[in-house]
């Protein structure tokens, strides 16, 4: 049976991460893959999770605590930045993204190819072998369509001796449905 997209994102983070890794959370939302990697590396792993929205870093942080996860560090910043908060030598186990706006919150305020792109690159350095980033990418709003394109386009020039990047995603739904692209370090 064909898993829908988000089912199908935490299922590839449930075989990717192990106890005691770190994870990152590049779009906390409202927490529920920060809640879930957190759960997936246990109390000895740590996620770092962010978010540019204080609605969103709140909604994360109550939903950890409701939880009573700990091992969160969840940061009002772009994920552009990640490399100021995660020191270059660390390895992190995965990644996951939810593109597009905050669910219920500001179809303003999305996010953009240049900072999305950024954090990506900056991430599968850090990946260590047989890690995963995951995005799910929402693209039916106002500039979503160019910054599927533009991640697309980047993300084929991975060198396929390194990183295997899958696309998955049906294409007989209506109304721009999201899809997910996988990137796997060799």
């Amino acid at each position: 049976m064909l898993l829908k997209i988000l089912p199908f994102a935490h299922d590839l983070m449930k075989k990717t991460l192990n106890e005691g890794d770190i994870a990152i959370d590049g779009t906390c939302g409202n927490g529920n893959d920060t809640l879930l990697l957190s759960t997936l590396v246990g109390d000895k792993g740590k996620v770092y999770g962010f978010d540019i929205q204080q609605q969103a870093i709140e909604q994360t942080k109550q939903l950890l605590a409701d939880n009573h996860r700990k091992n969160v560090s969840v940061i009002l910043d772009g994920h552009e930045y990640v490399d100021k908060y995660i020191d270059k030598n660390v390895l992190i186990g995965g990644a996951i993204f939810n593109l597009g706006y905050l669910p219920r919150g500001n179809k303003e305020i999305v996010t953009k190819p240049k900072t999305t792109i950024a954090s990506l690159d900056k991430i599968i350095q850090l990946l260590k072998p047989g890690g995963m980033v995951v995005v799910v990418v929402y693209y039916g709003h106002k500039g979503g369509g160019d910054e599927k394109d533009a991640i697309i386009n980047h993300l084929q020039r991975y060198d396929q001796k390194t990183y295997s990047v899958l696309q998955y995603g049906f294409i007989n739904q209506k109304n721009t449905p999201p899809f997910l692209l996988a990137i796997e370090k060799s």
